[in-house]
């Protein structure tokens, strides 16, 4: 969460909890919303496969929850974003709008 807060991120939830699945992170920049997964593993790829269609779905979902908690979010940007966290890296590797 301190390389979102750095990179000008709000934090507005961290493990956003539903009846259909979880968020790791909503933060907002602007006008825009970002619902990020979060995966650490040992090298980028097995991060990025950790990603499967099934939690994309349940990023969905838990989002569409999200916004109906905070209707003042409603005319923002929304997007679906992935970070990865690798023992190899300095820094966390944040891939916008990856999750379709």
């Amino acid at each position: 969460m301190w390389y979102l807060r750095l990179c000008g991120y709000r934090i507005l939830a961290v493990r956003f909890k539903t009846p259909v699945g979880e968020v790791d992170i909503v933060a907002r920049r602007g006008r825009t919303v970002a619902f990020i997964e979060v995966k650490s593993r040992p090298d980028l790829t097995r991060a990025a496969q950790a990603i499967s269609p099934a939690s994309q779905a349940r990023i969905r979902n838990a989002s569409t929850w999200f916004l109906a908690s905070r209707p003042d979010l409603a005319q923002h940007n929304l997007r679906m974003d992935a970070m990865f966290v690798t023992p190899v890296t300095w820094l966390p590797v944040h891939l916008k709008g990856c999750i379709a």
